[in-house]
C-alpha cells in the first residue's frame, strides 16, 4: 500500500472508554505495557506462572535457530492437568465447566469434577487403541462435550490432535488425514444442524477408502460418539462405540509431562488448494498466550463470569477460546452444537438469557446477519447479564460494531475486537477493557508483550494516517512452530518478506489512523488497484454497510481494461429494505453513498443485490467465488460452503448497476 490509499480517507472519531467500575477492577491494567515493553521474556516468564509445571524451564525464549524458536526451554507440562485436574485439586471440582445445550434442545452441565472423570476414560480408552505419546489422532466432530473431551485427552496421553471441521467434505478429511498420517479418527454418527439430523460418519468412511485406494492404510481405528442415533454402515475391524469403550474406562487416570516444544496439534488453512498446509503448534508456549491472552482481554472472573465463544472447535478460535484458554483459566462456559436460526433466531440471546452469560465473542458474520433480521428480536431477551462482548474473524466495520454494542450490550458493554491468526495461535491486537477507549472498527494497539507495526513496502515504520502491511516484530510464545513436514515453505511464508529485520508477515494490509490506533484491511490479495490508486476491500465493505439499507456486502475487484481493476460490490439487503420496483435507484443510491463516504475512485462499477453470500460455515466470505462472477469465468471449488447453492443464486439473481 502507498500513501494514495483511499481507505484511509474514512475516518472514525467515536470513542468508548472503559465502564469506570471495570476500569477499577480490571485484571490488566496499563502498566502492564510498559512492564511488557522493559522486559519482553520476563513479562513471559510472569504469566507462565498461570500454569502448574511439572518440571520448571530453565530458559524463556531460544531463539538462536530464528525463526524457529523455542519457549520455557527446559520445562515439562501436561496440557490437561492444566485445564481440569488442577482445578479440581484446589476445590473447584464443583464448579461447571460447561453448559452445553444440543440444536434440539438437550442440555448437560458439566462439572470440573466430571470433565477430569471423562477426560480421563478417555485417555485410557485411546490407549487401549494403541494410541501412546507422539501419534496423531485426527478429530472430526459435531459441536458436542465429546470433541473437547477427545482434544484434553489427546493431549493428555501426549498424543498431538489434528481437528478437522465437520463442514469439511470427505476428500479434505481425508487430506489432512493422510498428510498427518493419523493412527485414529474421532467422529460421531453424526450431529444436529438446522433442525434435522446431519451424517459424519460416511464422511469417515469415503475418506478412509480414498486414502486406502491410494495408498496403505493409516487409520487402525473409528471411535465413534452415538449422537444421533442414526443408522452408520460399520466396519468391526476398524470402527469402535465411544459407549462401549470410553464409558467402560477407568477415571483413574495419571496425566504424564510433556516437554515445553511437544507438538500439542496441528490445524489445517481451509480454501485452499493443492496440500493442505499444517500449522503446528506447541504446548507450553500455546497455553500460555491462550490463557493469558483470555484473562487480559475478556476480564476473566472465573468464579463470576459465564462465558460464551460462538465458534466451532474446528477452527483455531474454537482451539484457543473454547477450550485452552478457557479450561486452563478455570472458566464456566456455554457449547451450542447448532445454527443461530434454529428453532427460531432468537436462539442465541435466549441462551444468553437462560444462562446469564456474561462474556460473549462472535464473529462480525454473525452480528451483520442479526442486524439484517432486526433489532426486534433480541430485544424479545434480557441481555442485561453482559458485561463483555468480543468480535473475532475479519474486521468488524464501525456499523456493526455500533448495533453490536447499542443492541446486544446495551450501549454499556466494552466490545473487544480481536485480530489474530491460525498461525499466532493468541489474540495478537486487542483493547484491553479496562484500559482502551475503544473505536468502532479498530483493533486499536498490540496488547503487552506482543510487537506490531504496519510498515512500507521496504520495511519502514509508516506515520500515523498511513497505510501499509502488518508485521509482527516480536517472537511470542502462542506462535506456530513450523509448517508440518515442510519448514522451508514456513520460512518462505511468513520469515522471507522482512528477512533483514527478522519480522511476521501478517499478509494482512493495515493503517494507523491518526491516534496511532491500527485498522485492519484485509488480506493483502485482497487490495484493489483501480487507476494507480490502492483500495482496500474492508473498508469499501464497512462504507456500504452503514447505509441504513445494507445489512451485509463483499467487494471484489475485477479486472478492468480502461482502471486495471474495477470494484465491483455484492450487497444483501437488510429485511423490510427489499429493493421492489426501486432496485436500480438504490444501486445509484449505494454507489454515490461509497463516493461520498470515501471518494469518487471507490465508487462501485456495479453492484449486485443477492440473497445470500459465499461464505464457509466459519463465516468466512469466499471472495474468490465472487470474483469468478464479476469477471464471467466459471465458478470454482465450492466444496467448503456451508451452501453451495448460494453461487447459483448470485449468478441468476444479480442486479446490475450502469456505470455513470
Amino acid at each position: 500500500m502507498s500513501d494514495e490509499t483511499l481507505s484511509n480517507l474514512l475516518t472514525e472519531n467515536r470513542t468508548f472508554a472503559p465502564p469506570a467500575d471495570l476500569a477499577a477492577d480490571a485484571n490488566v491494567k496499563a502498566d502492564a505495557y510498559a512492564a511488557a515493553a522493559a522486559d519482553h521474556e520476563g513479562f513471559w516468564a510472569e504469566q507462565a506462572g498461570r500454569l502448574d509445571w511439572a518440571e520448571p524451564f530453565t530458559q524463556v525464549l531460544d531463539d538462536t535457530a530464528a525463526p524457529f524458536y523455542k519457549w520455557f526451554v527446559g520445562g515439562k507440562l501436561n496440557v490437561a492437568h492444566n485445564c481440569v485436574d488442577r482445578h479440581v485439586a484446589a476445590g473447584r471440582g464443583d464448579q461447571v465447566a460447561i453448559h452445553f445445550v444440543g440444536e434440539p434442545g438437550d442440555t448437560r452441565s458439566i462439572t470440573y469434577s466430571d470433565l477430569k472423570d471423562e477426560v480421563s476414560r478417555a485417555a485410557n480408552a485411546i490407549e487401549e487403541l494403541g494410541i501412546v505419546a507422539g501419534d496423531r489422532v485426527a478429530i472430526y466432530m459435531p459441536m458436542i462435550p465429546e470433541a473437547v473431551v477427545a482434544m484434553l485427552a489427546c493431549a493428555r496421553v501426549g498424543a498431538t490432535h489434528t481437528v478437522v471441521f465437520g463442514g469439511f467434505s470427505a476428500d479434505a478429511l481425508a487430506s489432512r488425514i493422510e498428510d498427518c498420517n493419523a493412527k485414529l479418527v474421532i467422529t460421531a454418527d453424526g450431529g444436529y444442524r438446522r433442525g434435522a439430523p446431519s451424517a459424519l460418519k460416511p464422511a469417515v468412511d469415503a475418506a478412509l477408502e480414498k486414502i486406502d485406494n491410494a495408498t496403505t492404510a493409516i487409520v487402525e481405528n473409528v471411535l465413534v460418539v452415538r449422537r444421533t442415533g442414526q443408522d452408520v454402515a460399520w466396519n468391526t475391524d476398524v470402527d469402535v462405540w465411544w459407549h462401549e469403550v470410553v464409558d467402560e474406562s477407568s477415571t483413574d487416570h495419571r496425566a504424564q509431562a510433556f516437554d515445553a516444544e511437544h507438538p500439542l496439534f496441528v490445524m489445517y488453512s481451509s480454501g485452499t488448494t493443492g496440500k493442505p498446509k499444517g500449522i503446528l503448534h506447541t504446548t507450553a508456549g500455546y497455553l500460555v498466550g491462550t490463557a493469558y491472552t483470555h484473562h487480559a482481554v475478556f476480564d476473566l472472573k472465573p468464579e463470576t463470569d459465564v462465558y460464551w465463544c460462538t465458534a466451532d472447535v474446528g477452527w483455531i478460535t474454537g482451539h484457543s477460546y473454547i477450550v485452552y484458554g478457557p479450561l486452563a483459566n478455570g472458566v464456566t462456559q456455554v457449547l451450542y452444537e447448532g445454527t443461530p436460526d434454529t428453532p427460531h433466531k432468537g436462539r442465541w440471546w435466549e441462551i444468553i438469557q437462560d444462562y446469564k452469560v456474561t462474556l460473549f465473542y462472535t464473529a462480525p458474520t454473525a452480528i451483520r446477519t442479526f442486524m439484517k433480521w432486526g433489532r426486534s428480536i433480541p430485544d424479545e431477551y434480557d441481555l442485561s447479564s453482559l458485561r463483555l462482548l468480543g468480535s473475532v474473524g475479519e474486521p468488524i466495520n464501525p456499523e456493526a460494531y455500533m448495533w453490536y454494542r447499542e443492541v446486544i450490550g446495551g450501549d454499556r458493554c466494552p466490545i473487544v475486537d480481536t485480530w489474530w491468526q491460525t498461525e499466532t495461535g493468541m489474540m495478537m491486537i486487542s483493547p484491553l477493557p479496562g484500559v482502551t477507549a475503544g473505536k468502532p472498527g479498530s483493533a486499536m494497539t498490540a496488547l503487552p508483550g506482543v510487537g506490531a507495526d504496519v510498515v512500507s513496502e521496504d520495511g519502514v515504520p509508516v506515520p500515523n494516517g498511513s497505510g501499509g502491511y502488518l508485521v509482527l516484530t516480536k517472537p511470542w510464545p502462542s506462535m506456530l512452530r513450523t509448517l508440518l513436514g515442510d519448514d522451508e515453505r514456513f520460512v518462505d511464508t511468513y520469515w522471507s518478506k522482512y528477512k533483514e529485520q527478522g519480522w511476521y508477515f501478517a499478509g494482512d494490509g493495515a493503517k494507523k489512523d491518526d491516534d496511532g490506533a491500527i485498522w485492519l484491511l484485509g488480506r493483502v490479495d485482497d487490495v484493489m488497484n483501480v487507476s494507480g490508486h490502492r483500495l482496500s476491500t474492508t473498508e469499501i465493505e464497512s462504507a456500504l454497510v452503514s447505509h441504513p439499507r445494507v445489512a451485509e456486502a463483499a467487494v471484489v475487484g475485477a479486472a478492468d481494461e480502461t482502471t486495471g481493476q474495477a470494484v465491483v460490490a455484492y450487497v444483501i439487503l437488510r429485511e423490510g429494505a427489499s429493493a421492489g420496483a426501486t432496485g436500480e435507484e438504490l444501486v445509484q443510491e449505494l454507489r454515490n453513498h461509497v463516493a461520498k463516504e470515501i471518494g469518487a475512485i471507490a465508487k462501485p462499477r456495479s453492484i449486485m443485490l443477492v440473497p445470500e453470500l459465499p461464505k464457509t460455515r466459519s463465516g468466512k466470505i469466499m471472495r474468490r467465488l465472487l470474483k469468478d462472477v464479476a469477471e464471467n469465468r466459471t465458478v470454482g471449488d465450492t466444496t467448503t460452503l456451508a451452501d453451495a447453492g448460494v453461487m447459483a443464486l448470485i449468478a441468476e439473481g444479480q442486479k446490475t448497476s450502469t456505470e455513470d
